[in-house]
């Protein structure tokens, strides 16, 4: 699958088969989130993967919008241990945000389907996530990815909203 065709075809998907996700996809998966682009090359990141029913289960109602039930969950979290120092402590955020979109591109290149559910920013889901994951203390869940393959196939994006670009030349 051509890069634009991967990224214009990525659509959230919501409804998963309970057809499990094999250990080589879920390699390409976190190769792909691993290798997201990191300021300063710091990487400050941890990924959880959650094949674990009674754990997606707690993960499914951790939050208002996580009953998503799929056979495979990835949370990108922060590694505040990890990151870097002063006032650039916060590019963890972008790091992860970077790793998320590329596992979410790479499932969908591998026939799957996958959704972002954003986790950091609220406080309770934060908290609540870590502790069921296990989390350290200084481990920020960041999202929690929903994967499987899919019961849908939304269709693609096209192109792009002209009013959203101001070019200046």
């Amino acid at each position: 699958m051509e890069a634009r065709e991967a990224i214009l075809g990525r659509r959230s998907v919501r409804k998963f088969t309970e057809e499990k996700v094999p250990e080589e996809l879920i390699a390409q998966l976190l190769e792909a989130g691993y290798n997201a682009p990191s300021a300063c090359n710091r990487k400050p990141l941890k990924f959880f993967v959650i094949t674990n029913e009674q754990t997606l289960s707690a993960l499914n109602k951790s939050g208002k919008f996580t009953n998503m039930p799929s056979p495979l969950a990835i949370v990108v979290a922060g590694d505040l241990s990890r990151a870097l120092p002063f006032g650039f402590s916060q590019y963890w955020v972008q790091d992860a945000a970077a790793a998320t979109e590329n596992i979410l591109i790479m499932a969908h290149a591998l026939g799957l389907g996958a959704c972002w559910n954003g986790v950091y920013v609220q406080d309770s889901l934060v908290q609540k996530i870590g502790e069921i994951l296990g989390a350290e203390k200084k481990v920020v869940p960041f999202s929690l990815i929903r994967i499987g393959y899919p019961k849908q196939t939304p269709p693609p994006h096209e192109g792009f909203n002209e009013k959203s670009v101001k070019y200046i030349r």
